[in-house]
């Protein structure tokens, strides 16, 4: 849990939209875990798209993945350690798509966006998370 000296020189507006960013990031992730979870043919198909194989096993392996990460992400002591497990999911994503020509913008640079809202999300709500980042002081 964060203390008093964690969100102390955190505005409210930069607490709040650290917040959402957060929030979105942790639904988003949550639904896409849960539909590997399941899986739905949508998920094996696509991943047999991929080159993966239509793997009902490797599909909830990774929906326990994402899950997991995202946990440690929303939970506020282990914050910093699910943006990092969650930025490596990203990346694999991102290279997983390179490999197969899918579209720059649309797809590969989407988890690209999502880390940003990540690390957004975590920078503007927890300060001690900044001591990590480039632009601290």
């Amino acid at each position: 849990m964060p203390t008093i000296a964690d969100t102390a020189a955190v505005s409210k507006p930069a607490l709040w939209t650290g917040r959402a960013l957060s929030g979105l990031v942790i639904v988003f992730m949550l639904f896409d875990g849960a539909i590997k979870l399941v899986p739905w043919p949508v998920v094996t198909e696509t991943m047999d798209r991929m080159g993966y194989g239509s793997s009902e096993t490797l599909a909830r392996s990774l929906g326990l993945i994402t899950v997991v990460c995202t946990v440690l992400y929303a939970v506020p002591p282990t914050s910093i350690l699910g943006a990092i497990l969650l930025t490596g999911y990203l990346g694999g994503a991102m290279a997983s798509h390179v490999r197969i020509d899918s579209p720059l913008f649309s797809q590969i640079l989407f988890g690209f966006y999502l880390g940003l809202m990540v690390w957004g999300g975590l920078w503007l709500r927890n300060r001690s998370s900044r001591a990590l980042m480039l632009f601290s002081r």
